[in-house]
C-alpha cells in the first residue's frame, strides 16, 4: 500500500461524503466532476482499496471507504487546527467558527458570537440550526467546532461543556385571552389553545410534551415547525399561541397585541450550554468559544432583557 496521500484528495472525499453526489461534491470543491472522480480513483489507488461503491450514480462507500472517511475527518480537522494555531501565534485568527445551535438557542447565540468576533475581529462565524442529536453527530465527525445544546441525558459523549443559562418557559398568547390575566399558566390550560410548537425531532418539543404529560394531558398542535422564526410567523398571522423560551425574548420580543405569562414549572429547568469535543490538543476555535462562554453570564443577560420588555 502506498503511503503518499494528498490532503486535497481527502478534502474531495469529505465533500463527496457530505453531498453523496459527485456533481454536487465537485461544485462544492469548485472543480469539475471528472477532476473529482480522478482524484477519488487516485486516492483508491494510493491506498490499495475500493472506497466508493459505483453504479450509474454514487451508491455509498465500501466498509473500507467508511473507515477512510472517518480518518479523513480527523486528519483534515488536525490540519485546520495546525493552521489556526499558527495564526494564533501570529496574533491573528482568521478562521470560521462553525457553531451548531438547537433552534431554541439560536436567538440567544448573538450573545456568544458577538463577543467571539470582538475578541477575534479577523474571524467569522457560521451558525446552523440543528437538532441536539445532529449536533452530537457533527461534533463527532469534526463538522462543527461547538454546539449550543441541552446539557442533559442526551448530551453528546466525549465532550465538555459550559452551562450558559436555564431554559424558562412562558405562554405567548393574545393580550385579550383570559389566560394571560393569570400570574402563572398551567400546561393543561395551555393545551387547549391553538399552539404552534417545534417538531418532535427537537429536544424542546420533547420537553414540552413531558410537561404536558406531567399534568395528565395530551395535546395536538395546529402548527409544527423546525425554527423559532417560523413559529413566530404563524403566531402573529392567525393570533395563535406558543410556549416560548425566555431566551427568545431579547431578540424576538413579544409581538404587538400579545402578552407573555410564566408557565408552571415541573422539575429542574433544562440547562443550555456550549459543548465542544474533549480532546487533546484542544481545538483553537473551540478553546476561544469556551473562553467566551466562561466569561459571560448569559442567564443574567436574558433575565435583564426579559424584564425590560
Amino acid at each position: 500500500m502506498a503511503g503518499d496521500v494528498l490532503l486535497q484528495h481527502l478534502d474531495y472525499l469529505l465533500a463527496l461524503a457530505a453531498e453523496r453526489h459527485f456533481g454536487r461534491a465537485a461544485a462544492r470543491c469548485h472543480i469539475s466532476q471528472p477532476t473529482l472522480s480522478v482524484a477519488i480513483r487516485r486516492l483508491e489507488r494510493d491506498l490499495g482499496i475500493v472506497i466508493v461503491q459505483r453504479g450509474r450514480r454514487f451508491e455509498g462507500f465500501t466498509e473500507e471507504g467508511q473507515r477512510v472517511v472517518a480518518w479523513a475527518q480527523r486528519i483534515i480537522a488536525e490540519r485546520d487546527e495546525m493552521l489556526a494555531d499558527l495564526e494564533r501565534m501570529q496574533g491573528r485568527l482568521t478562521v470560521t467558527a462553525r457553531l451548531g445551535a438547537i433552534p431554541t438557542a439560536v436567538p440567544a447565540s448573538p450573545f456568544i458570537t458577538a463577543e467571539f468576533l470582538h475578541r477575534n475581529p479577523a474571524a467569522s462565524v457560521r451558525i446552523e440550526a440543528l437538532s441536539s442529536r445532529e449536533i452530537a453527530r457533527r461534533l463527532a465527525d469534526f463538522e462543527i467546532d461547538a454546539g449550543l445544546t441541552y446539557l442533559d441525558d442526551e448530551a453528546p459523549p466525549g465532550t465538555r461543556s459550559v452551562e450558559l443559562y436555564r431554559e424558562q418557559y412562558v405562554l405567548i398568547a393574545s393580550v385579550d385571552h383570559p389566560l394571560v390575566g393569570r400570574p402563572e399558566v398551567s400546561w393543561a390550560d395551555a393545551a387547549g389553545l391553538e399552539l404552534c410548537v417545534l417538531t418532535t425531532t427537537m429536544r424542546n418539543r420533547r420537553i414540552l410534551d413531558a410537561n404536558m404529560a406531567a399534568e395528565g394531558v395530551h395535546y395536538r398542535p395546529v402548527v409544527e415547525a423546525d425554527s423559532v422564526d417560523a413559529l413566530y410567523a404563524h403566531l402573529t398571522h392567525a393570533r395563535r399561541a406558543t410556549i416560548a423560551s425566555t431566551a427568545w425574548l431579547p431578540r424576538l420580543g413579544v409581538p404587538a397585541g400579545f402578552a407573555a405569562r410564566p408557565m408552571v414549572k415541573h422539575g429542574p429547568s433544562p440547562a443550555i450550554g456550549l459543548v465542544v469535543l474533549d480532546r487533546a490538543p484542544a481545538s483553537i476555535v473551540a478553546t476561544a468559544l469556551v473562553a467566551v462562554a466562561e466569561g459571560i453570564d448569559l442567564g443574567a443577560r436574558i433575565d435583564t432583557a426579559t424584564h425590560l420588555l
